[in-house]
Protein backbone atom coordinates (compact mmCIF):
# COMPACT_ATOMS: atom_id res chain seq x y z
CA UNK A 1 0.00 0.00 0.00
CA UNK A 2 2.66 2.29 1.05
CA UNK A 3 4.42 1.71 -2.79
CA UNK A 4 1.07 2.78 -4.34
CA UNK A 5 0.10 5.50 -2.16
CA UNK A 6 4.22 7.15 -3.42
CA UNK A 7 3.96 5.94 -6.67
CA UNK A 8 0.40 7.95 -6.81
CA UNK A 9 2.13 11.14 -5.38
CA UNK A 10 5.03 10.75 -7.95
CA UNK A 11 2.94 10.49 -10.44
CA UNK A 12 0.80 13.62 -9.48
CA UNK A 13 4.08 15.54 -8.98
CA UNK A 14 5.49 15.19 -11.92
CA UNK A 15 1.93 16.20 -13.92
CA UNK A 16 2.00 19.47 -11.95
CA UNK A 17 5.92 19.94 -12.71
CA UNK A 18 5.08 19.43 -16.04
CA UNK A 19 1.82 21.36 -16.50
CA UNK A 20 3.82 24.26 -15.00
CA UNK A 21 6.78 24.21 -17.72
CA UNK A 22 6.01 26.40 -20.65
CA UNK A 23 7.76 27.04 -23.49
CA UNK A 24 9.90 30.40 -23.21
CA UNK A 25 9.77 33.22 -25.67
CA UNK A 26 12.34 35.26 -26.65
CA UNK A 27 10.00 37.67 -27.69
CA UNK A 28 6.63 39.48 -26.70
CA UNK A 29 4.67 42.49 -26.81
CA UNK A 30 2.01 44.39 -25.18
CA UNK A 31 -0.50 47.71 -26.02
CA UNK A 32 -1.89 49.68 -23.19
CA UNK A 33 -4.64 52.61 -24.46
CA UNK A 34 -3.57 55.33 -21.98
CA UNK A 35 -6.91 57.62 -22.90
CA UNK A 36 -8.74 54.40 -20.86
CA UNK A 37 -5.76 52.83 -18.74
CA UNK A 38 -7.14 49.65 -19.98
CA UNK A 39 -5.05 46.72 -22.56
CA UNK A 40 -5.67 46.76 -26.40
CA UNK A 41 -7.28 43.45 -26.86
CA UNK A 42 -7.61 42.06 -30.57
CA UNK A 43 -5.39 43.68 -32.12
CA UNK A 44 -3.44 42.26 -35.01
CA UNK A 45 0.38 42.82 -34.61
CA UNK A 46 2.43 41.23 -37.49
CA UNK A 47 6.33 40.94 -36.87
CA UNK A 48 8.15 41.30 -40.08
CA UNK A 49 12.28 40.61 -40.60
CA UNK A 50 14.74 42.96 -42.45
CA UNK A 51 16.74 40.83 -45.06
CA UNK A 52 20.02 40.80 -46.61
CA UNK A 53 18.52 42.73 -49.69
CA UNK A 54 16.61 45.45 -47.53
CA UNK A 55 13.26 44.17 -48.03
CA UNK A 56 10.68 42.77 -45.33
CA UNK A 57 9.19 39.33 -44.67
CA UNK A 58 6.54 38.16 -42.26
CA UNK A 59 7.74 36.10 -39.75
CA UNK A 60 4.71 36.06 -37.60
CA UNK A 61 1.09 37.53 -37.24
CA UNK A 62 -0.54 37.43 -33.72
CA UNK A 63 -3.63 39.04 -32.22
CA UNK A 64 -3.20 40.65 -28.88
CA UNK A 65 -5.05 38.91 -26.22
CA UNK A 66 -7.62 40.43 -23.62
CA UNK A 67 -4.64 41.47 -21.71
CA UNK A 68 -3.51 43.23 -24.52
CA UNK A 69 -0.12 41.04 -24.82
CA UNK A 70 1.08 38.23 -26.96
CA UNK A 71 3.85 36.95 -25.33
CA UNK A 72 5.13 34.31 -28.43
CA UNK A 73 6.46 35.79 -31.11
CA UNK A 74 10.07 33.93 -31.50
CA UNK A 75 10.70 30.22 -29.84
CA UNK A 76 13.94 29.95 -28.37
CA UNK A 77 15.82 27.30 -29.37
CA UNK A 78 19.16 26.48 -30.96
CA UNK A 79 18.86 29.52 -34.06
CA UNK A 80 19.57 32.59 -32.73
CA UNK A 81 16.95 35.18 -33.72
CA UNK A 82 19.65 37.96 -34.52
CA UNK A 83 18.25 40.65 -36.98
CA UNK A 84 16.71 43.99 -37.25
CA UNK A 85 12.45 43.09 -37.35
CA UNK A 86 9.52 45.73 -36.74
CA UNK A 87 6.39 45.07 -35.12
CA UNK A 88 3.28 46.29 -37.18
CA UNK A 89 0.47 47.23 -34.75
CA UNK A 90 -2.55 47.46 -36.87
CA UNK A 91 -4.69 50.29 -34.96
CA UNK A 92 -6.83 51.73 -36.94
CA UNK A 93 -9.52 48.49 -36.49
CA UNK A 94 -9.12 48.84 -33.07
CA UNK A 95 -10.21 52.32 -32.87
CA UNK A 96 -12.69 52.09 -35.24
CA UNK A 97 -14.51 49.52 -32.63
CA UNK A 98 -14.19 51.89 -30.41
CA UNK A 99 -15.79 54.10 -32.49
CA UNK A 100 -13.07 56.60 -31.90
CA UNK A 101 -11.26 57.91 -35.40
CA UNK A 102 -7.18 57.98 -34.94
CA UNK A 103 -4.61 59.55 -36.83
CA UNK A 104 -2.47 56.18 -37.04
CA UNK A 105 -4.08 53.68 -39.29
CA UNK A 106 -0.90 51.36 -38.10
CA UNK A 107 2.25 51.63 -35.71
CA UNK A 108 5.61 50.47 -37.04
CA UNK A 109 8.32 49.99 -34.34
CA UNK A 110 11.55 48.76 -36.07
CA UNK A 111 14.46 47.07 -33.44
CA UNK A 112 17.45 44.95 -33.12
CA UNK A 113 17.58 41.78 -31.63
CA UNK A 114 21.58 41.27 -30.73
CA UNK A 115 21.31 38.00 -28.65
CA UNK A 116 19.74 35.58 -26.81
CA UNK A 117 17.81 37.55 -24.47
CA UNK A 118 14.11 37.76 -24.02
CA UNK A 119 12.99 41.33 -25.57
CA UNK A 120 10.09 43.29 -24.91
CA UNK A 121 8.70 45.31 -27.13
CA UNK A 122 5.41 47.38 -25.36
CA UNK A 123 3.68 50.40 -26.55
CA UNK A 124 1.08 52.87 -25.39
CA UNK A 125 -1.04 54.12 -27.86
CA UNK A 126 -4.10 56.51 -28.03
CA UNK A 127 -6.19 57.58 -31.14
CA UNK A 128 -3.33 60.15 -32.01
CA UNK A 129 -0.01 59.29 -30.54
CA UNK A 130 1.89 56.35 -29.24
CA UNK A 131 5.23 55.83 -27.15
CA UNK A 132 7.33 52.55 -27.40
CA UNK A 133 10.41 51.51 -25.20
CA UNK A 134 12.64 48.46 -24.61
CA UNK A 135 10.88 46.47 -21.50
CA UNK A 136 11.91 43.35 -20.04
Amino acid sequence: MKKFFAFVLVLFFSAAISAQKKELYQLSSHILDITTGKPAPDVVIRLEQLSENNTWSLVSRKTTDANGRVGDFLPYGEIRHQGTYKLVFETAPYFKRQQRDSFYPWIEVVFAISDNQHYHVPITVSPFGYATYKGN
